[in-house]
């Protein structure tokens, strides 16, 4: 249970199958001990932690701080031990909550009574008004008769930041896309390169990092709502001091007129157009661009996108051949659902990344080390 200076578990939600990565970017912003489990990362930390995490991560899709766990067998023990927890110590009585539930391997399989119970406790036992369209959310999770009370400090899902206003179809979301960036081993040191943008988001990830701009600095947050906020401190640590510029530039390229200029708006609402350049151009007929060989790193359309297969798997064969040709010293990473598209590429990748869900897909990330 929490109290205004305690610690308590932070779980970051990650992808499945990235897990490690997020758990990698936790550790690398001074996070204490960071532990990879199934669905995201968690540490102990306070609640300033839980606000530089929202601020801070780029790959975690939402930050939980877990307020309190205890066994529980029936809805009545539910129902007892729910008024225990000491809601004003985290929620406030003017701001209103909803609550959602899960049940999985338990004696309480019903996830609607057991939303219920939680829901009465805290509005008879704080005052709070529970509500449907509430903005903030109490998460419980019975698992193996284990109930586990977190509250979702984010609100809205990280990725949006609120710069991409403009998107093209089956966009990838950012916090998908930082994760894939690092798990290339993009440090914000080198030159990225998309060949088919589409939005931007790549490319505009890897500047937005190679910057240091924090990428929850420009919305607002779930725990902005709850008790004990406190805005001077959270001022403070969102103007942290300002990182030197990039030393390379950014590039998209698409063939599409239309997603480049989407590509260039959506950079300008992020503020690194003077680090990027997006550019028309057809992934079949690719020329080097003239910085120093960095990543190459390119979400094609797959099966699922576009239903002419042969097409595709020409699509991939002249993108692999045009890398292999132009880009000697450029490392690639390739993300698409199929393996037989990636091998089309004839690119000395290594083994595929996890499997990742994107849009009811399983994608995968392949990657090379610098090409001969």
């Amino acid at each position: 249970m929490t109290t205004p200076d305690a610690s308590f578990e932070i779980f970051c939600v990650a992808p499945p199958g990235l897990e490690d990565v997020l758990a990698g970017e936790v550790r690398a912003l001074g996070f204490p001990s960071p532990e990879a489990v199934p669905g995201g990362v968690r540490f102990t930390g306070g609640w300033p932690d839980v606000w530089r995490s929202n601020l801070s991560l780029r790959g975690a899709s939402r930050v939980l701080a877990r307020i309190d766990s205890f066994r529980v067998v029936h809805l009545s023990q539910l129902d007892k031990r729910a008024r225990r927890v000491d809601w004003a110590s985290v929620l406030r009585p003017d701001v209103a909550v909803k609550v959602e539930a899960s049940c999985r391997g338990s004696k309480i399989y019903h996830a609607g009574a057991a939303s219920e119970r939680v829901a009465r406790a805290i509005s008879e036992t704080l005052g709070a008004p529970v509500r449907e369209d509430a903005a903030l959310t109490v998460r419980v999770r019975i698992d193996k008769n284990v109930c586990t009370i977190s509250v979702d400090t984010s609100g809205e899902l990280l990725h949006r930041r609120g710069f991409k206003a403009e998107v093209n179809k089956a966009p990838m979301r950012e916090t998908l896309a930082a994760l894939f960036l690092s798990a290339c081993g993009f440090d914000g040191q080198e030159a990225v390169f998309d060949p088919m943008c589409g939005s931007g988001t790549f490319v505009i990830e890897a500047a937005e990092r190679a910057a240091g701009l924090l990428p929850g600095r420009s919305r607002n947050f779930a725990f902005e709502h709850l008790h004990g906020f406190d805005e001077t401190a959270w001022a403070a640590m969102k103007s942290a001091q300002p990182t030197p510029p990039p030393q390379t530039v950014f590039i998209g390229q698409d063939r599409d007129e239309g997603a480049i200029r989407m590509s260039r708006a959506n950079a300008e609402r992020s503020g690194v157009n003077e680090w990027t350049r997006f550019e028309t151009g057809d992934a079949r007929a690719l020329k080097r661009p003239e910085v120093e060989p960095g990543l190459v790193i390119v979400n094609p359309p797959y099966g699922a996108r576009i239903g002419n297969r042969k097409a595709l798997m020409g699509l991939y064969n002249a993108l692999g051949l045009g890398l292999k040709k132009q880009f000697s010293g450029w490392r690639v990473g390739l993300v698409t659902s199929d393996p037989a598209l990636a091998r089309a590429t004839r690119l000395p990748f290594g083994a595929p990344g996890r499997p990742v869900d994107h849009g009811g897909l399983k994608i995968r990330l392949y990657q090379t080390g610098s090409l001969p």
